[in-house]
């Protein structure tokens, strides 16, 4: 549905207010918003890699870039810092975030490949900003800390660091925020590749994009088991997020950097956004960051 391609699509948001789908293009510094209406791709540079996005409570949005959290003023494309972490850091940047069900904002950090495939391990957190803007460490030691969302009765919080091949689930308290015993619930199988963005559905099922697996997979937290798989026409499959009036639609985010330039010739999709239809089952509503 979204020609225009990204070089690392991420993130997907739908958001009600403005019927339109937000997004960002980590490695174009970009936050994106597109109205399914006019078909119009409209963004906003930052300045820095944008790892993610979220709606706030009184409008705007709440950007994780570099490595602070920032405010971005849609109309007038003005960005103010929050909070800069991890300064001693320098080679770290914020990867995927989410609001959680008491509008709180949670978002984690990676290290960036110093050359392709090579990075530093474990240099990467998972932070709460809460709406007073204090943070919190929630997780540190991490690979890259990527998809997360809640379970429907909010008590247990799903995580992805994505170099463990895995999705875990925590203990989570809505009154604090805080996550605690982690649980290994899935470890992707070989032609999965690697998990990235992920989002729950009505029925209380996880959706794991698979990047390098071209790939949707639907994951029962109950049981642990793959339920259901959605090939999708490009490899570099990166999150996904469920929109639309009724929230019946998923829609899929892609990326062409990584690919080199063989594959890229044969990946004429590479970096599109996707809508799937027909699932038979619906998303449900993104929480607001609550400031």
């Amino acid at each position: 549905v979204v020609k225009e391609k990204n070089r690392m699509g991420e993130c997907p948001v739908w958001e009600e207010r403005e019927n339109a789908l937000v997004y960002v293009d980590i490695n174009s510094q970009k936050v994106c918003r597109w109205s399914p209406v006019t078909n119009e791709v409209q963004s906003v540079s930052v300045d820095a890699r944008v790892g993610s996005v979220a709606l706030r409570q009184c409008g705007g949005y709440v950007i994780a870039l570099g490595t602070r959290f920032a405010f971005l003023d849609w109309d007038t494309q003005a960005v103010t810092t929050i909070l800069e972490l991890e300064q001693d850091k320098p080679n770290n940047r914020f990867n995927d975030g989410k609001v959680d069900p008491k509008g709180r904002f949670f978002a984690g950090t990676m290290a960036e490949e110093t050359a392709p495939g090579v990075r530093a391990r474990r240099q990467g957190a998972l932070y709460t900003l809460f709406p007073d803007h204090s943070v919190i460490k929630q997780l540190d030691q991490l690979d890259i800390s990527n998809g997360l969302d809640w379970s429907l009765d909010h008590r247990t919080f799903f995580h992805i660091d994505s170099l463990s091949y895995a999705v875990h689930a925590f203990s989570y308290d809505m009154h604090t925020g805080k996550i605690a015993c982690p649980k290994l619930l899935y470890h992707l199988e070989k032609e999965e590749q690697m998990p990235d963005g992920m989002c729950i559905d009505a029925e209380g099922k996880l959706w794991v994009a698979c990047i390098d697996g071209g790939r949707v997979i639907r994951i029962d937290p109950e049981t642990g088991k793959r339920i259901q798989t959605v090939r999708l026409p490009t490899p570099r499959i990166t999150s996904c997020c469920f929109g639309g009036k009724d929230y019946s639609e998923m829609y899929v985010t892609s990326a062409y950097d990584g690919l080199d330039e063989a594959t890229l010739a044969k990946e004429p999709h590479a970096g599109e956004i996707f809508k799937i239809t027909g699932l038979g089952v619906k998303g449900i509503p993104q929480n607001l960051y609550a400031a």
